[in-house]
């Protein structure tokens, strides 16, 4: 059986959402980042990025990794490219075109726009008040302006990112720009992109989802 380790409020959260979304059972294994516990050498720490039993899956010490059929893959991206071409059906590949463009998109994501975006999202509302530096938020919100009309234009054509079709692409994409939320001025100016992270998160195994991530200790 697949194990996904990593807590919900993580980037774990593209692997389940994909897991749930095929239907695909799953071990889920709760690793929490060490940095949100007090004191993570303490002897009842709960299992975290820093525990042995942990760094003995993934030695760079982050979540999520899987573990599938003996095989161990870490990168929540790249977990759910693999997740989508060996179980996903529809929600993977047709043909190799259709690979690489979802490889594309993928990548693209990462690095256009998910450092702007955790950006956004630490400085409107994750940090405490006093922490948050509101000049770093608007200055992210500006880089992504550029991201969010390239999108925007792409899913002028059929409203998806790949295939005319809900995929995995869509996931990977959905979950990068969710960074971006706190910044509706962003989802205003782009309405193909704000009608479509509607559409992805209306999906009844995102809804389930992030209901168990709202359950989350």
């Amino acid at each position: 059986m697949l194990t996904i380790y990593g807590v919900y409020r993580s980037r774990a959260s593209r692997n389940i959402w994909l897991a749930k979304e095929i239907g695909l059972p799953f071990r889920h294994v709760p690793v929490i980042q060490a940095y949100r516990l007090p004191d993570p050498a303490a002897p009842d720490a709960p299992l975290h990025t820093r525990s042995a039993g942990f760094l003995a899956v993934n030695p760079s010490g982050h979540i999520p990794s899987i573990e599938d059929d003996g095989l161990v893959l870490h990168e929540s991206l790249a977990i759910n490219l693999y997740l989508a071409k060996k179980y996903g059906g529809r929600l993977g590949p047709a043909d190799i075109a259709e690979d690489g463009l979802m490889t594309m998109w993928s990548l693209w994501a990462a690095t256009e726009a998910e450092p702007q975006a955790i950006e956004v999202l630490y400085h409107r509302v994750a940090k405490p008040p006093g922490e948050r530096d509101p000049a770093r938020a608007q200055a992210a919100i500006e880089a992504l302006r550029a991201p969010f009309a390239v999108l925007d234009a792409a899913l002028a054509r059929t409203g998806f990112a790949v295939g005319g079709r809900f995929t995995v692409a869509d996931i990977n994409l959905a979950e990068v720009f969710r960074f971006a939320l706190p910044a509706p001025e962003l989802f205003d100016a782009a309405p193909r992109v704000k009608a479509w992270m509607e559409t992805c998160h209306a999906r009844p195994a995102f809804r389930e989802m992030m209901a168990e991530r709202d359950r989350e200790a």
